[in-house]
């Protein structure tokens, strides 16, 4: 029997670790013999670290692995398997709040080191975490489930979130690494035109929130999950400026729903997105604006979302962990 940590998948926002927990939780005791072990939702967070480095274990002892979705695993099983998205916390700790950075760069290297096997979803991460952890990575990238395609039916998004006018859309936590803040000529562009500028996601605990981003979107907060794939078809046009991405899923949740991407050329979005977005210097505003205009009229870039989106597929992903479990 090989256990799923599930903490991550209890939590009620919906991130990127999140979503990879819930998908993982969901589908892969279909495939074989998996044991999904979870912590009641208020042990989710901060104090599910006690859960997760204690209790945890307990629960997983009959298990050959131990599967960790979400960064972290506990450091006394002797069988994990972590899949570590990025190292964002190593190279940025100054995104993070205090107690939240500490606990990272004492935990993450041991987890990293004991781990039979290092998981990672892009061969950006991989890179990142050679040289700062010392490990080699297995890279298995996410996926994109049914539910987000070009037919998604906006308007139960557009009504419970009162949204009038067409819009623009980013997918992000409002955060200083998603640099919400750099959007400011592109929402006053946008606004000219009769288009909103409108940001999905809310706070996270352990990062600083970017306050100085806070008008340049209108806050959505949290999203439930059954309106997103509306939200993002409904959308002109999809804008990601992060300044570190491991990944980028929200960027191929937007392209799978026909919807002209914008990345920052940053982290692994190019990687990611390859040649199905357009691309801005997270740096330079107006260059963000001026390639979110562009998109806006970009009918071949609407097109080879879909294309390049499909080859992302939770089906995918989750056997190809399968695999790797099943050898290790």
């Amino acid at each position: 029997m090989i256990a799923l940590n599930a903490r991550a998948a209890a939590r009620p926002e919906l991130g990127g670790v999140e979503r990879w927990a819930r998908e993982l939780a969901a589908r892969l005791p279909a495939l074989g013999d998996y044991e999904v072990i979870r912590p009641p939702a208020a042990l989710s967070h901060r104090a599910g670290h006690g859960w997760e480095q204690a209790v945890l274990p307990a629960k997983a002892r009959g298990a050959r692995l131990l599967l960790n979705p979400a960064n972290l695993a506990p450091l006394v099983f002797p069988r994990n398997a972590v899949v570590i998205h990025d190292a964002a916390a190593l190279r940025h700790p100054g995104w993070y709040s205090p107690l939240y950075g500490h606990w990272q760069r004492g935990i993450l290297p041991l987890v990293a080191r004991r781990a039979r096997m290092v998981i990672t979803v892009s061969d950006f991460s991989r890179r990142e975490l050679a040289e700062l952890l010392g490990v080699d990575a297995h890279v298995v990238a996410g996926g994109v489930d049914q539910r987000f395609h070009p037919q998604a039916d906006p308007e139960p998004a557009r009504a419970a979130l009162d949204l009038t006018r067409p819009y623009v859309l980013t997918v992000a936590s409002r955060t200083t690494r998603k640099n919400l803040a750099s959007l400011d000529a592109t929402a006053r562009r946008l606004a000219r035109e009769g288009i909103d500028l409108v940001a999905a996601g809310g706070e996270r605990p352990q990062f600083h929130e970017d306050h100085s981003g806070q008008t340049a979107a209108g806050a959505l907060g949290h999203v439930p999950d059954e309106h997103l794939p509306g939200l993002y078809a409904g959308a002109r046009a999809f804008v990601l400026p992060s300044w570190h991405e491991g990944f980028g899923l929200t960027c191929i949740e937007a392209m799978a729903c026909g919807v002209p991407v914008v990345a920052a050329r940053a982290g692994a979005l190019p990687e990611t997105c390859g040649d199905a977005a357009r691309y801005a210097d997270p740096f330079d505003h107006d260059d963000i604006a001026d390639q979110v205009q562009a998109a806006l009229e970009d009918d071949a870039l609407r097109a080879a979302g879909p294309r390049h989106a499909a080859r992302y597929t939770w089906e995918r992903t989750v056997a190809e962990l399968d695999a790797l479990l099943s050898a290790a």
